[in-house]
């Protein structure tokens, strides 16, 4: 039986767009938009970790489950694992990390990486889209990703990955994966990613999945079962999803 908790890391310091937890969209706050759409998958229970008293307060009016967390934290990592750590979540037990600034993330994929994750021996699962633009395979703030053939990640970068020399001509071969910022783990390993120090190429790409694969551990993959919009980092994605709600 699949069971599973969402935690959504949420803080209220943004360097792109500041305060974006609580800024409105069609009359709710970006966190209760997160949550409802948390709350719809079969999550056992959705619980939001911050350290802002604004964000816990907001969380609090809609009846939402809210753990305050350290302010010190430099990733929304080692805010889930205090969050374990707090609750007393046993070894084995899966979470999944959904981002506070999608609210417009499709319960089926939420529960297809917690299934992923259920079903197999690996103790992290992610999920890919196809990059079908060139423009998008150049963009660095998508992460690009290439995996095995038995659904193992081998990489993930902000270059566009694999390279190929005749890219202008190729983006028609397809192969080009966007990795989606949807984490599943099990509890045993948010426990221990805290105590590994920063690795140099997860220092070098500002990806934090990278920490993982140089400790020799495998993170599942796999593609979407539906397509996930863009989260919101800029006033432009905010004015986006104004409009689609």
């Amino acid at each position: 039986m699949l069971r599973f908790t969402i935690i959504i890391p949420s803080r209220f310091d943004s360097e792109r767009l500041p305060g974006k937890a609580l800024l409105d969209i069609a009359g709710k706050t970006m966190i209760q938009r997160v949550y409802e759409q948390a709350i719809q998958s079969d999550a056992v229970k959705v619980i939001v970790a911050t350290d802002d008293q604004r964000i816990a307060d907001t969380v609090a009016t809609f009846g939402g489950d809210v753990c305050m967390t350290s302010a010190s934290h430099l990733s929304g990592t080692d805010r889930i694992q205090e969050v374990v750590s707090i609750r007393g979540f046993k070894q084995d037990e899966i979470v999944v990390n959904v981002q506070g600034d999608e609210p417009l993330i499709p319960p089926e994929v939420i529960n297809q990486v917690a299934e992923n994750l259920r079903r197999s021996s690996m103790p992290m699962a992610t999920l890919f889209e196809q990059i079908v633009t060139l423009e998008d395979l150049k963009d660095p703030n998508i992460v690009k990703l290439v995996c095995s053939l038995d659904d193992k990640a081998l990489y993930f970068s902000r270059a566009p990955i694999p390279f190929d020399r005749d890219l202008a001509t190729t983006m028609n071969k397809g192969g080009f994966k966007r990795h989606i910022g949807l984490y599943a783990y099990r509890a045993s390993l948010l426990n221990d990613f805290v105590s590994w120090k920063a690795d140099e190429l997860e220092l070098i790409e500002k990806l934090e999945q990278l920490r993982v694969l140089r400790k020799g551990l495998d993170i599942h993959v796999a593609e979407a079962v539906k397509a996930i919009p863009p989260g919101i980092d800029t006033e432009k994605d905010l004015e986006r999803a104004r409009a689609l709600f």
